[in-house]
């Protein structure tokens, strides 16, 4: 499988990005906590005829966190981005984090998008500093301690994976651990340790807790390209409202609730299906 890595710069800030695959390009805009480097789905998307091009956002790996001051400016950075490898025009998949960025970028740039796929997504005002989770994502995840938080989750990941993911998965899933076992096929588990093993927040999580709110109803509302959203029915990272939202304000969007085990629609039973109805969509437009 082709894959490249470079680094962009222009006008003061620098984006890294990676393409797997060729043919059709498809700009994924990656969730929290992870980068360029991003694995979920690049495989099936790349096996089906696609170039997967995925920048680093934000404050994310080696990309600038200054491009982050607002969506506006990222969005234009991506443009830019676009510009410099040749491409006119992309489907867009935006990934939990990640929604807001693709919401903009449709919204903002429509000669430029083929179609708009939302997995998992934000789609609306998300974790505030009234919730738990925002307390302990700033404690936990902010640019002073992040890097010692992923190496201890990396390190036990790795020694005590089951363990691992029988902890975390209530951040995941509302579904009580015992139903989430039944969802589980082999190989999730090493695709969990892989992916906490990989993952850092460097500036970008915090980036992405003061960006949720910038996404406006006038936003959704003008985006005319085609929009499929997948969600799991047991997400509690991102709760399905945040689906619901989105079809309530895309024009001609499409909703598919999946039976999935929460959050990460790319592992366990439900998969496959995610990913047949991603790769049909795509291939409409």
């Amino acid at each position: 499988m082709d894959s490249v890595y470079d680094l962009f710069g222009i006008e003061g800030i620098r984006i890294e990005y990676t393409v797997v695959g060729r043919g059709e390009p498809v700009l994924v805009f990656h969730g929290g906590y992870s980068n360029c480097r991003e694995r979920f789905g690049t495989k099936e998307l790349a096996e089906s005829g696609y170039a997967v091009i995925t920048p680093s956002r934000a404050g994310y790996g080696r990309t600038s966190a200054g491009i982050g001051r607002n969506l506006e400016a990222a969005c234009e950075a991506y443009v830019q981005l676009l510009d410099h490898l040749r491409i006119v025009k992309v489907h867009v998949i935006a990934i939990s984090a990640g929604g807001p960025s693709g919401i903009l970028f449709a919204s903002r740039y429509p000669e430029r998008v083929r179609s708009l796929t939302l997995q998992s997504a934000v789609t609306k005002e998300w974790l505030t500093p009234k919730d738990k989770e925002y307390k302990a994502a700033q404690a936990l995840f902010r640019p002073s301690t992040e890097k010692y938080t992923w190496k201890l989750i990396g390190a036990f990941s790795s020694l005590l994976p089951g363990f691992i993911f029988r902890q975390m998965a209530s951040s995941f899933t509302k579904l009580p651990y015992a139903q989430v076992k039944t969802y589980m096929k082999d190989g999730d588990l090493e695709s969990f340790r892989d992916m906490n093993r990989r993952q850092r927040s460097g500036r970008g999580f915090m980036i992405d807790l003061a960006s949720t709110g910038t996404v406006r109803d006038s936003h959704l509302q003008s985006i005319a390209c085609p929009t499929l959203i997948l969600h799991s029915r047991h997400d509690k990272a991102v709760p399905v409202d945040h689906a619901h939202y989105a079809l309530k304000h895309i024009p001609g969007a499409d909703l598919r609730l999946l039976d999935t085990w929460g959050h990460l629609i790319w592992l366990g039973r439900g998969s496959e299906q995610m990913h047949e109805a991603l790769i049909s969509f795509l291939g409409k437009w």
